[in-house]
């Protein structure tokens, strides 16, 4: 009582000498009741220590006898650790906060969608595109030929690219007989 003083106590990253010091100017008195203190807090932490290592041994015989294995203890641990977090204030706005954006993004997402798609319609509705697919079906049926008409845009396509080309190589034969 009293001899212990907070600023008796060296801090952590003290130099030696500012120890040395200290220790000089407690009494040989104070100094020999310190040091029984410390012997007695030693003696009771090696008590403790024992008595803990035989309780956590007990502890392992009691749930052996039940049938409690550590992944059971892990297993349990775990589901009241989800527990604790899911009923905290925190976890719970940040779980309304993320299903909110999540139903925003998601409406934003199906919006995008109905524009793309609309878009894409009116395109396919402009006097641009249908005088396109007009060009492609007519080159079509100069290459195909007895070909019905119709097919998917990749036949379309690689069809008009093959009318391109035969009229290509046609008007370099012409030029070349000229």
């Amino acid at each position: 009582p009293g001899l212990l003083r907070s600023d008796s106590i060296p801090e952590v990253g003290e130099d030696a000498a500012a120890t040395v010091g200290m220790a000089e100017t407690l009494s040989e008195e104070e100094q020999d009741e310190l040091r029984k203190e410390l012997a007695k807090v030693e003696e009771e932490i090696q008590t403790l220590s024992q008595v803990l290592a035989a309780k956590e041994k007990h502890l392992a015989e009691i749930k052996r006898k039940l049938g409690i294995n550590s992944l059971q203890e892990l297993r349990q641990n775990i589901t009241k650790s989800w527990q604790d977090v899911t009923s905290t204030t925190a976890y719970k706005k940040t779980s309304e906060t993320l299903s909110q954006a999540g139903q925003k993004a998601s409406a934003a997402f199906s919006s995008v969608g109905s524009v793309i798609t609309k878009k894409f319609e009116d395109v396919r509705n402009s006097p641009t595109f249908k005088s396109f697919e007009e060009k492609v079906e007519n080159l079509k049926s100069k290459v195909g030929g007895s070909k019905p008409a119709g097919g998917d845009f990749g036949e379309v396509l690689n069809s008009a690219a093959n009318a391109s080309a035969t009229e290509t190589i046609a008007e370099q034969m012409q030029e070349e007989t000229h």
